[in-house]
């Protein structure tokens, strides 16, 4: 069985509409789901097909990389494996951690609060950046 990745889909295109646009171009699919914001639901623009047995991915890639759906110009490839996640679920976000950043403070992005080690600044408040820390009282 293959996998394929499919981008550049429009925002509106569901599971069930990335399945029947395969199955019009004549492939057998297992399954198909576009991937979606976890907050927002909305879809991301792309997503995987898992084709059957007996279809051949290279015939699917040469078939439809670049072949308008809704308008778009898909993206087909074939799929990598997934990057197995080893930071408990961050994705990769920004640093949220404590530590003391760059000039004392407590937050991420560069510290933040008050005080610490503010180099030639002088004063004693955060003045911009991402901060975090303590608030104004």
């Amino acid at each position: 069985m293959a996998k394929l990745y499919v981008g550049n889909l429009p925002f509106a295109v569901t599971d069930d509409s990335l399945n029947q646009f395969f199955v019009s171009q004549g492939f057998d699919v297992q399954s198909a789901r576009v991937v979606r914001d976890m907050g927002t639901g909305r879809s991301r623009g792309f997503g995987f097909v898992e084709l059957g047995p007996n279809d051949d991915a290279a015939r699917a890639i040469s078939q439809l990389n670049g072949a308008s759906l809704e308008g778009r110009a898909l993206q087909v490839n074939e799929a990598r494996p997934q990057a197995p996640r080893s930071d408990g679920g961050n994705r990769g976000s920004f640093d949220r951690g404590g530590g003391r950043g760059r000039h004392g403070g407590s937050g991420g992005r560069g510290g933040g609060g008050r005080g610490g080690d503010r180099g030639d600044r002088g004063g004693d408040r955060d003045r911009g950046g991402y901060g975090g820390g303590r608030g104004r009282s």
